[in-house]
């Protein structure tokens, strides 16, 4: 895999247009006229323009060559008249972990092939997409990881990558992400001790490979966003967790637990229940508009949640995209579980009603038996019910 050619990336997102640098988090919004002159710059091999000298530097201290041609820096991407700005990839749902609490249930060591996955990713440029996270089951272990990162970043994608951290240390996952930088490297914690990590993984070794991938990834000036899993086996580290998790990066701390994506209760009986949270009122999402998930096998949904209907990206292509904003609509109306329901009921001048529960995390709960206060903000409406 030859070095990126690009420092910046100018790129249409929604309404607006960015200039943006990998790995980091400041950006420049710019107004149409100036996203034009980049484009007919790169189109003619000509310079950049001063303004965008000037504010490389300023911004990210980035020293763009006045002479040389734009396209030797900056990747201006194209618009997209699919208006999908954020994805999200599971390149395979294998796992070295085998967590109880995992919502993937069923981990499959399965996906396509290198040449499909390039495809895949071209499909997810070409319908606009700017931000990727690539996730699993655990995407370092795939084979084309690094190749298929690679090519998403040298499409011009900022990325994020969910991961265990049980291979960060390897020398070829290194030297890929210092090359082509991610935006973040997203890392879960299940312990702070190797007793209850491996515990929890039931994997043995796996916290030394985890600390190890950590130390590296600092050490390779990696942004890392640390994501405190609580469950009963690791509650009692909750504190030592914390302060683990604080040496490293960015903390977040994730308690409650969801079914599996079969609709499967597994993962409930290894919450922390001391640490479970009221979920936030469901207030909408973009899901299916702007953003959407593709599984191993490159079928587009629109998100990890709502998995069916589903669209064969690698059978329709993408034109096939165009229809997951009638799926999406259609997967937000009332499920069995939730018929009665008054606060679902459409309002007189048919816009939608008081919801406050995300539809598909709903059809999963109900499929699994969770008890209602597990995905329902609204008190129950119907003693019957």
């Amino acid at each position: 895999m030859s070095a990126p050619t690009h420092e910046l990336i100018a790129s249409p997102f929604l309404d607006e247009y960015l200039v943006l640098r990998p790995g980091h988090d400041d950006g420049v919004q710019i107004p149409l006229g100036r996203y034009l002159e980049l484009s007919k710059a790169s189109s003619t091999g000509s310079a950049p323009p001063q303004w965008l000298v000037e504010g490389a530097s300023q911004v990210w201290g980035v020293a763009l060559d006045p002479v040389r041609p734009l396209t030797d820096s900056v990747i201006v991407r194209s618009p997209s008249e699919y208006g999908m700005a954020r994805a999200s990839y599971e390149i395979n749902l294998g796992c070295d972990y085998d967590c109880a609490f995992c919502y993937l249930g069923a981990k499959k060591f399965e996906g396509l092939p290198m040449v499909d996955k390039v495809r895949l990713l071209d499909i997810m440029r070409d319908a606009g997409v700017l931000w990727l996270q690539m996730t699993g089951g655990e995407p370092l272990i795939d084979r084309d990881f690094p190749d298929a990162y690679s090519h998403a970043y040298d499409l011009g994608m900022m990325l994020t990558i969910s991961t265990n951290g049980s291979s960060l240390h390897k020398a070829k996952i290194l030297e890929t992400l210092s090359a082509r930088p991610p935006h973040h490297l997203s890392l879960s914690v299940y312990g702070a001790t190797a007793t209850t990590y491996d515990g929890v993984t039931k994997n043995r070794g796996a916290f030394n490979r985890f600390v190890r991938g950590l130390d590296a990834a600092r050490e390779a000036s990696l942004r890392l966003q640390l994501n405190i899993v609580m469950s009963k086996d690791n509650a009692d580290e909750f504190a030592d967790m914390e302060r683990l998790a604080e040496k490293y990066g960015e903390v977040f701390v994730f308690t409650n637990m969801s079914p599996t994506i079969q609709g499967d209760a597994t993962p409930f009986p290894q919450q922390a229940e001391k640490f479970l949270r009221q979920r936030k009122p469901f207030t909408g999402c973009n899901a299916g508009h702007t953003f959407f998930h593709a599984d191993p096998l490159g079928h587009a949904s629109i998100c990890k949640i709502g998995r069916d209907p589903h669209i064969p990206l690698m059978r329709e292509g993408i034109e096939g995209l165009k229809r997951l904003g009638g799926i999406a609509d259609g997967l937000q109306l009332r499920t069995g579980g939730c018929a009665g329901c008054s606060f679902g009921q459409p309002k007189a001048d048919g816009s939608p009603g008081g919801c406050t529960t995300c539809r598909p995390m709903a059809k999963l709960s109900q499929e699994a038996r969770a008890p209602r206060n597990t995905y329902c903000q609204h008190p129950d409406p119907d003693p019957v019910r």
